[in-house]
């Protein structure tokens, strides 16, 4: 037998993801084929919204790197007043938009353009959560991200960070931040981290 016919093989992406709770329950939500996008498993976002306390009734929320939209949309189906996903993939964006309109989701709305840029363009202290999964491929997406959303979340808020690996103490307190929760799932560590 070939080496290469032993090796196992990739993992592929879902097709589609549910929302967990809220208004939404069970909606289902495209996963387009992209190389980069990975939703967060639902395990994931079913514990970081358990963390948050379920119900985000009046809650400012960004989506800095939105993908499918299910972090966004979950914290929007759980009473989140004001959501915005943005996305820089047109496509992405396009299919973000489509499902705004099918969920006829008024409190949400889709921007196209950069993450990190969306953050620094928010008043500052303004946000109640700051939702960061970046693609693990562009590790250089991570700090930038995480400097602006320290910036425009409040005080009392939570910023949400999928990574590839875990955010120590140290690195997190440059940024003047501290880790609140963490949950390590498969390849994905979750952060759930606060200002010091």
């Amino acid at each position: 037998m070939p080496a290469a016919s032993r090796r196992p093989a990739a993992a592929t992406p879902p097709r589609e993801v549910r929302i967990i709770g809220g208004q939404w329950k069970r909606t289902r939500l495209p996963v387009a084929d992209k190389p980069g996008l990975r939703p967060t498993p639902d395990r994931v976002r079913e514990t970081l919204f358990n963390w948050l306390g379920q119900d985000l009734t009046g809650w400012r929320c960004l989506d800095a790197f939105a993908g499918t939209g299910a972090l966004g949309l979950e914290a929007a189906s759980r009473g989140a007043a004001q959501v915005l996903l943005v996305e820089s993939d047109a496509a992405l964006a396009a299919q973000l938009e489509t499902t705004r309109l099918r969920l006829k989701a008024d409190t949400v709305r889709v921007q196209r353009g950069d993450g990190t840029a969306a953050l620094r363009q928010a008043a500052p202290a303004s946000l109640h959560l700051v939702l960061l999964d970046p693609p693990f491929g562009q590790a250089d997406l991570f700090t930038p991200a995480l400097q602006a959303a320290a910036q425009a979340v409040a005080e009392d808020g939570f910023i949400y960070l999928e990574a590839p690996g875990p955010w120590g103490e140290e690195a997190l307190a440059r940024l003047g931040l501290r880790a609140h929760r963490h949950l390590k799932a498969g390849a994905v560590h979750a952060h759930l981290l606060r200002n010091l």
